[in-house]
This record gives structure tokens, sequence and C-alpha cells, in this order.
């Protein structure tokens, strides 16, 4: 199995056990600390990047030119976009109904899918993956890869929004995520203003988030 595949089973594994925790179900229907997301919203988005791997697996391959996952994040249109943008109200209506049944049942999804790929992930072949709405395809690797990074930032989301502590990772898993982070960083912001933002305090700009 190759490395980015373990880092996501291992991430997706912590934020399925995340969405079952008690907290979670007790704060379904409060805000999250995401502005316009419920934590009902908030988790069923957590939960859909899990059934987005299973679903590649089980959709026919891709056709469209194959990107790296940085050329990716370059073109991404909702990088950095406004929370009215449609897109953006697209997603949290889509998390909301991928959260309608309650608490339980998505919990429950979650680690089924969880399973399912402990099984089916190490060993699928190389395919290219491309979601609706994408113009261009990852291999399977690269898209698994932005997964992992939406889980990531997403599993810590939602264990701030219920009052718990962040599921701990993989050095490694964290890691990728945070180099992909920092990359789409200095995109947005310039190579200064992040190099000050992680090493001058004094001279750091307001803001250099990714995302």
């Amino acid at each position: 199995m190759t490395a980015s595949r373990q880092r996501f089973l291992d991430a997706a594994s912590a934020a399925a056990a995340l969405l079952a925790a008690p907290e979670v179900a007790a704060a379904w229907e409060e805000p999250s600390a995401l502005a316009e997301f419920s934590v009902r919203g908030l988790a069923g988005h957590l939960a859909a990047q899990i059934f987005f791997v299973r679903d590649a697996l089980e959709g026919p391959e891709a056709a469209e030119e194959i990107v790296s996952i940085h050329d990716y994040y370059a073109r991404a249109s909702w990088i950095g976009s406004d929370l009215d943008d449609a897109f953006n109200e697209g997603i949290r209506a889509k998390g909301e109904k991928d959260a309608s049944d309650g608490p339980r049942a998505l919990a429950e999804r979650a680690a089924a899918a969880v399973a399912e790929l402990r099984v089916a992930l190490p060993a699928a072949p190389s395919r290219r993956v491309r979601r609706s709405g994408w113009a261009v395809s990852l291999t399977l690797d690269d898209f698994v890869t932005s997964r992992l990074l939406e889980v990531v930032v997403h599993s810590d989301d939602l264990a701030c929004s219920v009052g718990v502590s962040t599921p701990e990772l993989p050095a490694e898993a964290v890691e990728t995520v945070i180099d992909l982070l920092s990359r789409i960083a200095i995109r947005r912001h310039g190579a200064v203003s992040v190099l000050r933002g992680l090493s001058r305090a004094e001279r750091a700009p307001a803001s250099i988030s990714a995302l």
C-alpha cells in the first residue's frame, strides 16, 4: 500500500471515531466553529470526504487530463471565495443532506466506509479520478491526498466546534497536509508573507491562511 493511502486511512479512522463522539450528537443542531456551518452540516461534510474515496474506487475511471495535486489547487477557484459564493453554499447544503439521517446513522456510515476502504484501497490499481464539477482529473493517490487535507482540517474544525481534543494523527499525515497548505498559502500571499508568518511575528501579515 502506498504511503498516501495509509495516511488517509489513519485520518479517516480518526474522523469516523470523532463523528461517533457523544459531544457531536449533543451539539448536532448548534452552530459550528465555521461561519454558516452547523455542526450537523460540518459533520456531513467531513464524512463525505471518506465517502468520496470509496465512490472513486467504485465508479468509472475519469477521462480528463491528469494534473498534479499542486496544479489542481492552483486552479481551484473556490480557494478564498466568499461564504455566499454558489460553490460554498452548495458545500454547506450537501453537508446538511449527508447528515440528514442524524448523528448515529452518519457515524455508522462513516465507520462502514472506512472498513470497506481498509480492504479495497490498499490493492486498488492506479486510476484517474474526477469529481463532479472538475475539469481535470487526479491520480488516485493524489486524489486520496486531497481528501486527506479535507479530513485533517475538518476534523480539527469539528473537534473545536464540540469542545473535544483534535484527533491525534501520525506525523506523516499532518506533515503532508501542512506541506500542501504551505504551498497554497504561498500562491495566495507570496513567499515573503508566508516566510514572515512562520518566522517573524513582528513582521507577519494579518493572515497567511491557505484556504
